[in-house]
């Protein structure tokens, strides 16, 4: 089930639980695929609404630029 999400990170999230596995790395060009747009610090703050559809951001490398998503348990 997903929830309303209003910001601009909304496409990203829905991927992700669309995807519906328990780890995913997704690179920031794929990220940018996704969104339109490059992840800048913003994500940061707006990574907590993912929560909501129970996955988080377990790790983001910005020397390898990936970032690592999870289902929460």
């Amino acid at each position: 089930m997903l929830v309303i999400c209003m910001s601009k990170y909304c496409k990203l999230w829905d991927y992700i639980v669309e995807l519906n596995k328990d780890n995913c790395r997704l690179s920031f060009e794929e990220i940018k695929n996704i969104l339109g747009f490059e992840i800048d610090h913003s994500f940061l703050r707006y990574k907590k609404e993912l929560e909501m559809n129970g996955y988080k951001v377990d790790k983001i490398s910005t020397k390898e630029k990936y970032v690592d998503f999870c289902k929460m348990r």
